[in-house]
């Protein structure tokens, strides 16, 4: 099954710079920008921006 391209596979990569990354989908026609979450980073213990890696 061909991935989507709609729906890339992105990472979110901590910006406290711990290296800390989660991994997602998202929808580039809603969402055409870089996708900027709060997420909890357990390097340091507590909730962060993660902003999108290409």
């Amino acid at each position: 099954m061909a991935r989507n391209e709609v729906r890339p596979v992105i990472k979110l990569k901590s910006t406290a710079g711990t290296g800390y990354t989660y991994v997602t989908r998202k929808n580039r026609r809603n969402t055409p920008d870089r996708l900027t979450l709060r997420k909890y980073d357990p390097t340091v213990r507590l909730h962060v921006l993660f902003r999108e890696e290409r």
